[in-house]
């Protein structure tokens, strides 16, 4: 698991440590905050990162938890400001899912059978809307985001969605 957890606490050290400035497309450059994954079947929760490169091209980062599940996760997305509104943008993103999945003996699930533990591969891609309020650090974030698993008991699950809510650093 530190083998896993050293490239992204790279990711974050180096997102800090960039001196891009952002343009008008982005709200903000950089923000912090909790991440909250709804959808058929468990819900998932943690920390994430946003880091926008100027322009319209950013990055999510996140690491989220759940019963028996810890699921890492970087998305890379398009970021357009919603003319006429103060603070409101929409975007279009996908990036690669990593899941840790530790069952207790006995345990059951309907996608994996008898398995106590294994790691699973997805892709995730994400349409959404994220609002930074004008006059405070905040912003939040809802998106529709599936679950495409590629490995061991591969299957798409179309009714999954984010929530967020993020302090902005800078």
């Amino acid at each position: 698991m530190k083998k896993v957890l050293l490239p992204i606490f790279t990711l974050f050290i180096m997102l800090f440590a960039l001196n891009n400035r952002a343009n008008a497309q982005t709200p903000y450059r950089t923000a912090i905050g909790l991440g909250i994954d709804i959808g058929n079947g468990e819900t998932l929760f943690g920390p994430q990162i946003k880091h926008n490169f100027g322009g319209n091209d950013a990055v999510n980062a996140q690491v989220l938890f759940g019963d028996h599940i810890t699921v890492l996760g970087v998305d890379y997305s398009y970021n357009e400001r919603i003319s006429g509104s103060r603070g409101l943008s929409w975007y279009v993103g996908v990036g690669p899912q990593v899941s840790f999945f530790d069952y207790d003996k006995g345990y059951k699930h309907n996608h994996w059978k008898n398995d106590d533990t294994h790691v699973d591969f997805a892709i995730r891609p994400a349409l959404g809307l994220e609002f930074r309020i004008p006059a405070a650090p905040l912003a939040m974030h809802f998106d529709w985001k599936p679950w495409w698993n590629l490995s061991h008991g591969a299957h798409f699950e179309p009714s999954n969605f984010t929530l967020g809510l993020k302090f902005v650093l800078k």
